[in-house]
C-alpha cells in the first residue's frame, strides 16, 4: 500500500517558521515528483510548490509567487522523505496541506489533478 504521512504543522505567530515532512512508504520516492499543496478555509486547494522530476533541479521546482522566498522545498530520496521550510509565515499561509506524489516522467505540473498519490495533509495555524 502507498502512504504518505504529512506531519510538522501547529499553530504558529506571524513571522515564525515550520518545517513539515512527509514520510513516503509504498513506493521509490526517486522516480517521482512530489508537490506540497494546501487548501485555506474558504478556498479551493492550491499547488504551494512543486518539484516536477524526481531529484529537484532548479529548472524543475515550482513555488507559487506568494510563497517565493520564505518556502523552500527538498526532498531525501534516500530517506522517501520530503520536506517545506516554510519561514515568514503570514496569517494567509493558514491552511490544511497535503503532500503528493506522482511519477516523474510524466513531469506534472503543479495541479492537484496531476498526482496520483496523496497524505492527509496536516494543519497549519498562523496566528497575527
Amino acid at each position: 500500500e502507498v502512504q504518505l504521512q504529512a506531519s510538522g504543522g501547529g499553530l504558529v505567530q506571524a513571522g515564525g517558521s515550520l518545517r513539515l515532512s512527509c514520510a513516503v512508504s509504498g513506493l521509490n520516492l526517486d522516480r517521482y515528483a512530489v508537490g506540497w499543496f494546501r487548501q485555506a478555509p474558504g478556498k479551493e486547494q492550491e499547488g504551494v510548490s512543486c518539484i516536477s522530476d524526481s531529484t529537484g533541479s532548479e529548472d524543475n521546482i515550482f513555488y507559487k509567487d506568494s510563497v517565493k522566498g520564505r518556502f523552500t522545498i527538498s526532498r531525501d530520496n534516500a530517506k522517501n522523505t520530503m520536506y517545506l521550510r516554510m519561514n515568514n509565515l503570514k496569517p494567509e499561509d493558514t491552511a490544511v496541506y497535503h503532500c503528493a506524489a506522482s511519477p516523474a516522467r510524466y513531469r506534472p505540473r503543479c495541479g492537484r489533478l496531476y498526482f496520483q498519490f496523496w497524505g492527509q495533509g496536516t494543519q497549519v495555524t498562523v496566528s497575527s
